[in-house]
């Protein structure tokens, strides 16, 4: 195929780069290339084995889906799948009366594209405000819809990306933030000069009212959120994805200036809620793994600041602000439990979980004591409890069903030591009763990176290998904030080669251990994840019998360049400005680390036409590069999914789909019948 005479100097080094052209995946000449790369794969794929682990799967995902509940005026507000819908459908439910459908998306695509990812109901909970995404776009549109009557206005708002849209107490309109129109700016600044605005319902989005921006820092994001008490407007202001964010704030009817509470860039702020004039906070300023503060806006000095909750041993997860206490989920372990106290610190009490789990999120009010939970585990399916934080005794929200055994199987954590001797959780989930006699198929699965932690989860696919006699282990690896912000650190930047040595030594402690062994042992991982697997195969590839390696980010010199990368410098660093960073992106870079004559393991290599986050000309160039330098027969496959992003708001038949793909190259690979 095709190889260009690319080659750019970074701070001395010349860098090929011969499948740049693959960059503009939309050429004539790439999808070309793409539909012989499919249809190789479709031959490989397609066979009365896929269609079999694809029935299964369709049979394991058909089970009733809860999102966590709102209650707005009165109404209790929830998203619901019935069990192979596309995309979940929005109820809204008056108390004491039958739920009644408000927003069914599987109406809006006849193939389930278009998603529901954002809504907000206003404060009598009249009226709607919701956000669409198409194709997987983490682009939006801004709907306004009459609850009771179906009825549609007229205006929709563009260029929105992951905007909340908090109403004012009148109900007569909402904030939203949005980046520049399209053809306003140069490409490359599509997804900066972030600014609020205000929408008047009923008007046209040309008649919005500009409540803030930043153009002398163009990188900032600004979340636009309103007190519970109606009092205040407040700004949580991102600058990418760093951790460290900073808070404003102004009187909600007020005609000056923000106040700028809180803008060093100093450590996490993430804004709780306020009584009257004293604001708390969940922060990481001089405790890695978290304490909540209070700081009075009539006395916002430092030396003013009111401990509330000290940093302890476990992670503070997140906290909600309800009924007056604070309900504070830790996580230990990687596991969650929930903490109640008092607004002075005091403690009041923990709500006890069905077992060692997620809670995936909390909602609640200052003004009232009932409380929303979601809850999950690898054994245990996605759900919903409400309690109170008085009696704290979850009952179910909603039943559910399956068709499989949650007590045939079992989830163990060990700790094993990484390659500088730090101590690494692991969770393996599989059948009761497994012998370890170092032949179970096993496919280790691990992310680490951008604070976030791999926390048990429930993956009706994972379920299926796990029928077959499969093996499922997830690694906690540096990078994630299952350990607080050190952890963090420690996965990031310089440090990025620990996240790798974390995940190779998982691989060799499962092999150690007599669960598998090099030719059994599948290694799984997607986006930030799709990096991990990427360059632990390119440094050790004979240590995995499988590689699935899922809209992965993979040139490291290049990644900032294209839509929302740059935001990831924080995390990764800037090779092409920065000479020391350079060094260290370089000496992993997967991209760069495919060496001839090496026998790499096989590889499924996927990604979406219509990503937008990680572009698919990562997954391109590197199938290519493996596919030209690999010494042996192992398969190199590349799966190019079509009308589908980066993974938000996927129809459930494409999660079917690729589900069925990935177990089907893991089966016919490791010969599983």
């Amino acid at each position: 195929m095709r190889k260009d005479d690319c080659i750019e100097n970074y701070h001395g080094t010349m860098v090929a780069d011969p499948y740049r052209w693959l960059e503009d995946s939309l050429s004539a000449e790439s999808q070309a290339w793409i539909g012989g790369q499919n249809k190789k794969t479709r031959e490989f794929l397609d066979s009365p084995l896929g269609e079999e682990i694809r029935e299964r799967l369709t049979q394991l995902w058909d089970f009733p889906k809860y999102e966590l509940p709102k209650e707005v005026g009165g109404r209790l507000f929830y998203q619901k799948n019935e069990g192979l819908q596309n995309q979940s459908v929005l109820y809204c439910q008056d108390p004491g009366t039958e739920p009644f459908q408000v927003i069914d998306p599987n109406t809006l695509s006849t193939d389930g594209t278009v998603a529901l990812t954002r809504f907000e109901a206003s404060p009598d909970g009249k009226l709607l405000a919701y956000a669409l995404s198409d194709s997987g776009s983490d682009w939006q549109k801004i709907r306004i819809r009459n609850v009771d009557t179906g009825q549609e206005y007229p205006e929709t708002i563009h260029w929105c990306r992951f905007t909340n849209l908090p109403w004012t107490p009148d109900g007569k309109g909402f904030f939203y933030s949005r980046f520049p129109e399209t053809g306003t700016v140069p490409p490359e600044d599509q997804s900066n000069y972030n600014k609020v605005y205000y929408h008047m319902v009923g008007t046209a989005q040309t008649e919005d009212i500009l409540i803030y921006q930043r153009p002398d820092a163009k990188e900032l994001g600004f979340t636009p959120i309103i007190s519970e008490d109606g009092a205040y407007l407040g700004l949580v202001v991102t600058h990418g994805t760093s951790s460290r964010n900073r808070f404003y704030y102004r009187p909600l009817d007020g005609e000056d200036g923000f106040v700028r509470l809180l803008d060093e860039g100093d450590a996490a702020y993430w804004p709780i809620g306020n009584i009257g004039s004293r604001f708390f906070f969940n922060t990481d300023l001089e405790a890695p793994r978290g304490r909540v503060i209070a700081i009075d806006i009539c006395e916002p000095e430092r030396e003013n600041w009111q401990e509330i909750i000290a940093q302890g041993e476990d992670v503070i997860d997140g906290v909600r602000l309800v009924g007056g206490q604070l309900v504070v989920s830790y996580m230990h372990h990687a596991c969650n439990r929930i903490g109640v106290f008092s607004i002075q610190g005091e403690e009041q009490g923990e709500i006890e979980l069905p077992g060692l789990g997620t809670v995936t999120d909390i909602w609640g009010k200052s003004s009232g004591n009932k409380l929303y939970l979601g809850f999950v585990s690898f054994l245990y399916p996605p759900s919903v409890f409400q309690t109170d934080v008085v009696s704290r005794q979850l009952t179910a929200f909603g039943e559910t069903s399956l068709s499989f055994v949650p007590g045939e199987y079992e989830t163990k954590q060990v700790f094993y030591s990484s390659k500088d001797g730090t101590s690494v959780p692991m969770f393996i989930t599989h059948k009761k009763g497994l012998v370890l006699d170092c032949t179970n198929p096993t496919v280790l699965f691990g992310y680490g990176g951008f604070n976030i932690s791999m926390t048990p989860n429930f993956w009706p696919m994972h379920l299926m290998f796990m029928e077959r006699g499969g093996v499922f282990a997830v690694a906690n690896l540096r990078g994630g904030s299952e350990y607080g912000e050190d952890w963090h650190r420690a996965g990031m930047l310089e440090n990025k080669q620990n996240v790798f040595d974390d995940f190779i030594a998982a691989g060799e402690w499962l092999i150690a251990n007599h669960y598998t062994n090099s030719k059994r042992l599948a290694i799984l991982g997607r986006s930030n994840g799709g990096l991990l697997v990427s360059a632990c195969m390119t440094q050790r590839p004979d240590l995995y019998g499988a590689v699935i390696c899922w809209v992965p980010v993979i040139d490291m010199l290049r990644y900032h360049k294209f839509t929302v990368g740059r935001y990831w410098t924080s995390e990764y660093g800037n090779a092409e400005e920065n000479p020391e960073h350079f060094k260290f992106m370089y000496a992993y870079s997967p991209l760069h680390k495919v060496r001839e004559g090496v026998k790499y393991p096989p590889t499924l290599i996927m990604t979406a036409d219509t990503d937008d986050r990680v572009v698919p000309g990562h997954a391109l160039k590197f199938a290519a590069t493996v596919q030209e330098k690999d010494l042996g027969h192992n398969p190199i496959l590349l799966r190019v999914e079509s009308k589908a992003g980066h993974g938000p708001g996927k129809p459930i038949s494409k999660l079917i789909d690729e589900g069925a793909d990935m177990y089907t190259f893991i089966f016919k690979i490791f010969d599983i019948k």
